[in-house]
């Protein structure tokens, strides 16, 4: 943003100060020029009253709550940068209040759904003409998904360095590069050996593509995507919809809330409680005991 020197520099604030993703960067550069592209009065200058017609205008659209909370979180860690770093008297953001978010309980998907799902690379293997190693790196990449509960970002980051097959873990760094290390079952270390073996992948990034580089998220929500038309899964799923099986067979187990919550690397206890509606029983129990497929 060359032309907004004001929002450049917060920008270059959260990536340099605040390591922010770029997913994160992108998401809030595109918050700050969406509202710029509405209102033309300078950032200091706008007033309450600047936001809260902005705010009319997204609710009248119908946007969705979590697309505005999006939204107005930019505009809010922005005006909370003017005002730290820029000296601006009055923050006009924190005068509006926001709708409330919705809360949408995450889907899941039972146990023989993911046996099934898990299964697919492999039985229809037979009828593509890809690389021999393909199929492998795609049980691999759902075993791992399924086994320590990774978000999406985090599994395509993966080197081979970071899946220690001695101590059954994963070295993840999560939002805000916060580093953590998940339990992996040992059917996934299982599949992960296989496909490096085959594909003779002995270091730098774990799963790369038929090119031989890094794999992108979205290759691997587009290879989910494949193999669920393969199966009888009603319902279209995202690879975090694995996260959330994950995270709830847990619980379903005996898992305490604390140890989920670690596991999948959130700063805070209320994010991980949604999970809670569909478990039987909570017992404090090792990751070992809880998990289906340790």
């Amino acid at each position: 943003m060359t032309k907004d020197p004001l929002a450049g520099e917060f920008l270059r604030y959260l990536a340099v100060e605040r390591n922010a993703s770029p997913r994160t960067l992108k998401a809030y550069r595109q918050a700050l020029e969406t509202f710029r592209a509405k209102n033309k009065t300078p950032w200091k200058k706008c007033t309450a009253d600047d936001f809260r017609d902005y705010l009319f205008t997204l609710m009248k659209r119908a946007q969705a709550r979590s697309y505005v909370r999006l939204q107005f979180s930019a505009l809010r860690s922005f005006y909370r940068f003017l005002t730290e770093r820029k000296k601006l008297r009055r923050d006009p953001v924190r005068e509006l209040q926001l709708p409330k978010a919705g809360k949408k309980l995450p889907l899941v998907l039972t146990k023989l759904q993911i046996e099934e799902l898990l299964a697919a690379p492999l039985k229809i293997a037979k009828n593509r003409a890809a690389p021999v190693w393909m199929p492998l790196r795609d049980v691999a990449i759902m075993e791992l998904f399924y086994s320590s509960g990774l978000r999406l970002s985090e599994l395509a980051d993966l080197d081979v360095a970071d899946v220690d097959l001695y101590t059954e873990s994963a070295r993840v760094f999560g939002k805000g590069r916060r580093e953590r290390i998940c339990p992996v079952g040992f059917p996934a270390l299982e599949a992960i050996s296989r496909y490096r073996a085959v594909a003779n992948v002995h270091s730098g990034p774990l799963f790369i593509n038929k090119l031989r580089k890094r794999i992108s998220p979205r290759s691997i929500w587009l290879i989910l995507k494949r193999y669920l038309r393969h199966t009888s899964i009603p319902i279209s799923i995202s690879p975090h919809k694995l996260r959330h099986s994950f995270a709830t067979h847990m619980l379903d187990r005996g898992a305490d809330l604390r140890s989920v919550q670690a596991l999948l690397g959130h700063a805070s206890l209320s994010t991980t409680q949604i999970y809670t509606h569909v478990t039987v029983e909570r017992l404090k129990k090792a990751y070992a005991d809880a998990h289906p497929r340790a």
